[in-house]
This record gives structure tokens, C-alpha cells and sequence, in this order.
């Protein structure tokens, strides 16, 4: 499914959001994932330690807050599977081992939530259709998200810049 194109009913908007609480469950996974192998390092980066804390718990509260849209919506819910699959195709190409560096492997992940949302913001505006919850509500909600993923962005980019 592409968000390219005009979202046009409570399905396929259901569908949508439900892509991104797999976005984000990939997020909080691959953060939690990088922090149990800073327990290995020598020595911490309380930097970084604080970094994918942060990303996990804000992967978490992003998921709550899709999953609330959702249930508004007069739709059925579409099978984990499908969505794990359409994810994976789509977003998931890589592996957190894939990236030299922690932090490129955040940056790529922060970038790909940050596109998705841009991208799902950009087809609700440029359809017309009624969907079963509120329209300034939903767009509010995402484009609130998509700048929490614009900052984590930032983020990365200084901590990377003073590495």
C-alpha cells in the first residue's frame, strides 16, 4: 500500500495507521536492541544510553496514540501479519547489524518514520473523503508525531556531529 495516494476511506486510513504501530514497535525494538549492546561496550555513552531510552519510550507513546485513532474508526483491524509483511517490504530492508554505527542505524529510523508521517499528512490533505473521526483531530495528531520524529532527526545529527 502507498501513502502516495489519496486516503480515501476508513480502511485503508486503518490500514495506514496501523503501518505506523509497526514503524514504531521497529523503532522501540531496534532501540531497545542497541541498548542491551552498550552493556557490552567498555565504557557507556551516557549520550547515546539517554538517546535510545528516549526513542523506545517515545516509540511506545506514538504507538498508543495511532492505536487511539484507530479506534474510532469504522473499520475492521487488518491481521498483524499483513501488516508485519506490508512493513517489512516496504521499510524493513535492513537489520540493526546492517549499520557500522548506532547511530546511523537511529538516523535511518527516525528518517523513515519522519517520511512515512510526511507522506501519510500529505494524502489526508489531499483527500476529500469523511472518515470516522475527526479530520483536524487526525492531521493534528500526525503532524504532532512527525515533528516528535523531526527532532529525534536533530538529534542524532548533532550527537553524530560531535562523535
Amino acid at each position: 500500500m502507498s501513502v502516495g495516494h489519496r486516503v480515501t476511506s476508513d480502511h485503508q486510513l486503518a490500514r495506514l495507521l496501523q503501518i505506523g504501530i509497526v514503524l514504531e514497535e521497529v523503532v522501540e525494538a531496534r532501540s531497545y536492541h542497541h541498548y542491551q549492546s552498550l552493556e557490552d561496550a567498555p565504557t557507556l555513552d551516557p549520550d547515546i544510553e539517554t538517546l535510545l531510552e528516549h526513542a523506545a519510550e517515545e516509540s511506545a507513546e506514538h504507538r498508543k496514540r495511532l492505536e487511539g485513532l484507530i479506534e474510532g474508526l469504522d473499520a475492521e483491524s487488518i491481521p498483524f501479519e499483513e501488516i508485519k509483511t506490508l512493513v517489512e517490504a516496504r521499510y524493513g530492508g535492513t537489520e540493526p547489524e546492517d549499520f557500522d554505527d548506532i547511530l546511523y542505524d537511529q538516523l535511518c529510523n527516525e528518517e523513515t518514520a519522519y517520511k512515512f508521517y510526511d507522506d501519510l499528512i500529505g494524502a489526508l490533505r489531499a483527500s476529500d473523503a469523511t472518515f470516522g473521526i475527526d479530520r483536524g483531530h487526525l492531521i493534528d495528531t500526525l503532524v504532532e508525531i512527525r515533528e516528535e520524529e523531526a527532532e529525534g532527526v536533530e538529534e542524532v545529527t548533532k550527537l553524530m556531529n560531535t562523535r
